[in-house]
């Protein structure tokens, strides 16, 4: 069998822009550094007109057909940066619901307990329900309006360089490379083909999300990630639902822990009441988990049947899917964020508050402290490490220092199960993020994956492990939610799922971990299947199942590339404007 794989053509003639700045990926935190420079920009001519800046060369990059097509979130807004970035933005932006009402449960394999207090981290009075689709499209309006141009359906294949170095401290990131169009299944060249773009930049910064192309090419080269720190995951699955009024109210939250999880796995659901009859519902599961065989899809519908939630959905109808991973890690797992024409923002550069499960405010607001570090060195004609070094010096001034630094070792405690969890968790609320002694170490989630026959309660734990059949009402398999995710991929491309060596599938893996792909994958793109042979006699020689990639199920949430136990998956971007269509969500 022969897979193409999706990458960069060479030895072709590529059209080249110059550009002031590249901002790689269209997402919260990338849409609000381009509306902050545009802000400064605009401050500078109108008081400096004798040495006006253009934003003429200044470009977005999204990957999507179409502004906040692969955003998806819970999602609950702090408003906290947006307050900053647009005084007063809550008279205009789509916001579904203020949140007027939380509570949080404990749940075992039948009952729910509601715990008597909420606690201070997940008390969400004066934030907001909202869409996070909804809201991206409308701050990417403003970026457009702004006079900042968005390039939609361009995905960021590649970082050029300047030279070889592997040192952060010298080398130098001189803009991106776009993905090449048109580009057959068998790697030969369509008759639309265009080669990408090489934009060429003064500055480049990266926004993509949960595990970005580009930044794990940039971490990757110049060992940017702290060894002792390296980042972990989760994975959340969400649905949108109709339900009958009266269930859920309008602006109510909802934080569910325990079942069907065991205390062994990191992770819970949540419910939000996004107005009277609909509700967004999910469940996060951590991707540290021991078993090879658990599968967050089927966590995520054994979440459902639990009595509490099936109050709550019987007779309603799912509208919508999608499945987004996050990173857990916090501030001690954020690699070096800026260098030599470069800076790292949002998801990717691990802002997020996995104590109060939100992101998004921090996105934001590093989006906003880069953009000013980027003015500062377009003003000065300045790239280099040096100048943009004033981006880290920021964040450690602003108040995301002040959010994330005592939630630094929230995760590593869960490490040895939930009850431990909750009791570290809790003693670190008291000491300010401390531990007894040196802040936590931690490593990748997937080396936590026993090997299969390592496992003792085999039968056990039916809830989460294998694939969910669905019962087509209130639970789905996982076909039918990628059906109503929106994804769509021209069929006639390389994969964009690039798979280093078939043969580790095939052997290694389907031995000691049983091929966990089938089962951490939320969209059904990897599957194990039989090779037909010519040979059919008694003693004919038996061939081992073959990798089969359905790459068009692919939604984009990276878990293959985060959670496979050999680190041979990469997921690079597909021709661009595929993907989800997360629509609403």
């Amino acid at each position: 069998m022969t897979i193409h794989f999706r990458h960069t053509l060479p030895n072709i003639d590529r059209p080249q822009m110059d550009a002031d700045v590249v901002i790689i990926g269209g997402g919260p935190a990338g849409m609000a550094c381009a509306l902050r420079l545009a802000q400064l920009i605009d401050e500078h001519n109108a008081h400096h007109p004798e040495s006006e800046l253009s934003k003429e060369n200044i470009y977005v990059l999204e990957k999507a057909r179409e502004i906040g097509a692969h955003c998806l979130s819970g999602a609950l807004l702090d408003p906290r940066s947006m307050r900053e970035l647009l005084p007063g933005f809550e008279k205009e932006a789509p916001l579904d619901a203020e949140v007027i009402k939380e509570s949080v449960y404990y749940l075992g394999e039948r009952r729910a307990h509601r715990l008597p207090i909420v606690p201070p981290p997940l008390r969400d009075h004066g934030n907001y329900v909202i869409s996070i689709n909804k809201f991206t499209k409308w701050l990417g309006q403003k970026v457009e309006d702004a006079g900042i141009t968005v390039f939609t359906g361009f995905a960021g294949s590649e970082l050029l360089f300047s030279g070889d170095s592997r040192d952060p401290e010298t080398a130098q990131v001189l803009g991106v490379r776009t993905d090449d169009k048109g580009v057959g299944k068998d790697g030969e060249l369509k008759s639309n083909f265009e080669p990408g773009y090489d934009l060429r930049a003064k500055i480049t910064i990266l926004s993509e999300g949960t595990r970005g192309n580009c930044a794990k090419q940039l971490i990757n080269r110049l060992n940017l990630e702290d060894p002792d720190h390296a980042q972990t995951y989760g994975l959340g699955i969400k649905e949108l639902w109709e339900i009958p009024a009266g269930r859920v109210a309008k602006g109510e939250v909802i934080y569910a822990l325990g079942y069907p999880l065991t205390s062994r796995e990191y992770g819970g659901a949540w419910i939000y009441g996004i107005s009277d009859t609909q509700i967004s519902i999910g469940h996060v599961t951590g991707l540290d988990y021991q078993d090879p065989r658990t599968d967050p899809h089927h966590v995520f519908q054994s979440f459902k049947l639990h009595p509490f939630a099936h109050r709550i959905l019987d007779g309603g109808k799912m509208i919508r899917y999608g499945a987004k991973t996050l990173p857990y890690g916090g501030w001690l797992t954020m690699p070096r964020i800026y260098g030599n024409g470069w800076m790292i923002l949002g998801d990717s550069a691990s802002f997020l508050n996995s104590q109060r499960l939100k992101g998004i405010h921090l996105a934001i607001k590093s989006g906003m402290l880069a953009a000013e570090t980027a003015f500062e060195a377009l003003v000065s004609g300045n790239t280099s490490a040096g100048t943009l070094s004033k981006y880290k010096a920021a964040v450690d001034r602003s108040w995301i220092k002040d959010e994330l630094y005592p939630v630094r070792n929230f995760h590593q405690a869960f490490e040895y199960g939930l009850a431990n969890g909750v009791l570290r968790a809790g003693l670190q609320m008291l000491m300010k993020g401390s531990n007894f002694g040196a802040d936590s170490k931690n490593h990748a989630g997937y080396l936590r994956m026993h090997h299969a026959n390592a496992i003792v309660d085999r039968k056990q734990h039916s809830q989460m492990v294998g694939n969910a059949k669905g019962d087509g009402k209130l639970t789905f398999d996982r076909l039918t939610d990628v059906y109503h995710s929106g994804t769509r991929h021209d069929d006639d491309q390389p994969t964009h799922l690039v798979v280093r060596d078939l043969n580790i599938c095939a052997n290694q893996c389907a031995k000691e971990f049983g091929n966990p792909c089938q089962y951490f994958c939320p969209a059904a793109v990897y599957e194990m299947v039989e090779t037909v042979q010519g040979d059919l006699r008694p003693d004919a020689p038996s061939f081992p199942p073959q990798l089969k990639i359905n790459f068009a199920n692919c939604v984009h949430c990276k878990t293959c590339d985060i959670q496979d136990p050999y680190q041979i998956i990469d997921w690079v971007p597909p021709e661009g404007g595929g993907g989800p269509n997360y629509d609403g969500m």
